[in-house]
């Protein structure tokens, strides 16, 4: 029984197991050894051993610029985007009439492609003609040039990510939809207040998908890319650019392939390093049932 299990485990992957073997194994190694070359695309590639790597980490400071902007950009979206989503799934999860509306309202931004939103921010940050600065000035804010301003393209950036915080909602609120009544009654009946059965009872129960939630998050936010190009182009003064548009430059506009491969591998290894230490953290804080840890 368990041959024969074992065997069907293998039929069911096999188109996954074709595809990385033949598709996407080879690229990964090729990356690997043009980590190690000066190849421009369109001559041989000549092997500098560890000379692309010495100069990301000793003669590039435009290479850290970005990793501090990513970075900077990361660790303040992804905490903001995760309050928001949960303050906006916890108003969802009432049972309310028409309700359903909102929900699809809250969701629909995160389903409209990224180069369509970018557009959209465009014109929405622009500094004279843009909603949201003309909203600032009925309150007798003078709104910055978002784009064009060094000091206020980050927050810019930032503030386009959490338009797209509903996948992230519609998780948490199924989360909280498959919390057992019978916690949140007997919560009540003990007295706890809303504010507490949600801080001490829904909470807990819904940090496997809040865990999710920042794993994917940091992933997708340390690989920020068609805003970042579509949006600022890195600039101004590359006050905006990251870590993805610079890789992008050097291997597209500059076609330093090598050392856009090694560029791509340091930046597997931060994230790979993030990603680690979040997992190793995650035993402090999320919480699992029992029966579905051992089920």
């Amino acid at each position: 029984m368990r041959t024969r299990d074992g065997l069907w485990f293998y039929v069911f992957i096999s188109p996954w197991l074709f595809g990385f073997l033949a598709l996407t194994l080879g690229p990964i190694l090729f990356s690997i050894y043009m980590s190690f070359t000066d190849w421009d695309l369109f001559q041989a590639p000549h092997f500098i051993g560890l000379g692309n790597y010495e100069k990301i980490f000793t003669r590039d400071p435009l290479f850290w610029k970005s990793v501090g902007n990513t970075v900077y950009y990361a660790f303040i979206s992804i905490p903001l985007g995760m309050l928001l989503s949960l303050w906006i799934a916890y108003y969802l999860n009432k049972k309310l009439k028409g309700i359903s509306f909102f929900r699809v309202l809250y969701y629909l931004p995160s389903v409209v492609p990224v180069v369509a939103s970018s557009l959209l921010f465009v014109r929405l940050l622009a500094p004279n003609t843009g909603l949201i600065n003309k909203g600032l000035a009925l309150v007798g804010i003078d709104g910055p040039n978002w784009l064009l301003d060094p000091d206020w393209v980050k927050p810019a950036l930032i503030v386009m990510s959490l338009w797209g915080v509903g996948g992230s909602v519609v998780l948490l609120l199924a989360g909280m939809k498959g919390i057992p009544h019978e916690l949140l009654e007997a919560a009540s009946i003990d007295g706890a207040s809303p504010r507490k059965a949600f801080l001490f009872v829904t909470l807990p129960m819904i940090t496997p998908i809040i865990f999710f939630n920042l794993v994917t998050g940091l992933i997708g936010a340390l690989q920020t890319f068609a805003q970042v190009y579509i949006v600022t182009s890195g600039g101004p003064d590359n006050a905006s650019q990251m870590i993805v548009p610079y890789l992008f430059e050097n291997a597209f506009k500059f076609y330093k392939m090598g050392y856009a491969s090694a560029i791509a591998w340091i930046l597997f290894l931060m994230i790979l390093l993030l990603t680690l230490l979040v997992f190793r953290s995650s035993a402090l804080w999320v919480y699992y049932e029992e029966g579905r840890k051992h089920g």
